[in-house]
């Protein structure tokens, strides 16, 4: 069992999102966990972001001009698990830094510092061989999008070689933006899970708890990801505090709480 299975099996999950090296990264995902987040995605830092909206690529920019290099979130990584021993960590981006030292040097780094999947945004499920048997070889989950244009044709082949979790972004377009239709996101999640039996979890341009709340009505997880580089942004390395209290307030509507006040 992977430490995904307890973290949907109590209920509906929220996955936090922060981008390493934006901030006191540290301090912020003792926050998430505190708060009651149970994942955590950490995003690597990349220049060229396309699936990112304004807020996330101000983070990457923020983050990388302070350094920020992929050893660095190896060890942000290996540290937060020395911590959380039972708190998932995924992390998040894009190919050129995930295959650039080799998929087999990439997996075998993700397992060593604890990291129990990832997602990599432009690598296709047509191209698994880029980055799937390596991580799978690792024991580590790879975690496959899906969108509001992957048909019915298609789906089988995203998910094919994918576990973990199934991350349906639910949105054409871009983080952190508009948000889809309540009626749409159900009508998506009830076709993926007719599909497959892995848990689904919603995300791009969920920004509030009452949001959130409602997508925990039909998913298995609710991904928040702008909402908290937005806090971070505004109050830089002394943000964790006020990171701790927005995801409180997401945990306690996802979980079927009332509404706390942000």
């Amino acid at each position: 069992m992977t430490r995904f299975a307890p973290a949907f099996h109590k209920g509906p999950a929220l996955v936090a999102f922060i981008t390493a090296g934006d901030g006191d990264t540290a301090a912020n995902l003792d926050a998430l966990v505190a708060g009651g987040a149970d994942i955590i995605e950490l995003g690597m830092p990349f220049t060229d972001p396309m699936a990112d909206g304004p807020a996330i690529q101000a983070a990457n920019l923020r983050s990388l001009a302070k350094g920020t290099t992929t050893a660095d979130i190896f060890a942000i990584a290996a540290a937060f698990r020395s911590r959380h021993a039972d708190t998932p960590l995924v992390l998040m981006g894009y190919a050129n830094p995930m295959t650039i030292r080799g998929a087999d040097w990439f997996a075998a780094e993700c397992a060593k510092a604890g990291v129990d999947g990832v997602i990599c945004v432009d690598i296709p499920s047509e191209e698994d061989a880029e980055l799937g048997p390596a991580l799978r070889g690792a024991g580590v989950d790879l975690i496959r999008l899906a969108t509001p244009t992957t048909d019915a044709a298609r789906l089988p082949d995203v998910l094919g070689g994918a576990s973990g979790f199934l991350y349906y972004v639910s949105v054409a377009g871009i983080t952190g933006q508009q948000q889809a239709a309540q009626a749409s996101i159900e009508e998506a999640v009830a076709r993926i899970k007719a599909a497959t039996d892995l848990p689904v979890a919603v995300g791009f341009g969920v920004r509030t708890p009452t949001q959130a709340r409602e997508i925990a009505k039909v998913a298995d997880g609710v991904v928040v990801g702008s909402a908290f580089i937005d806090i971070i942004a505004e109050h830089g390395d002394d943000a964790a505090p006020h990171v701790e209290t927005f995801t409180r307030s997401l945990a306690h509507a996802i979980h079927g709480g009332k509404e706390i006040a942000a």
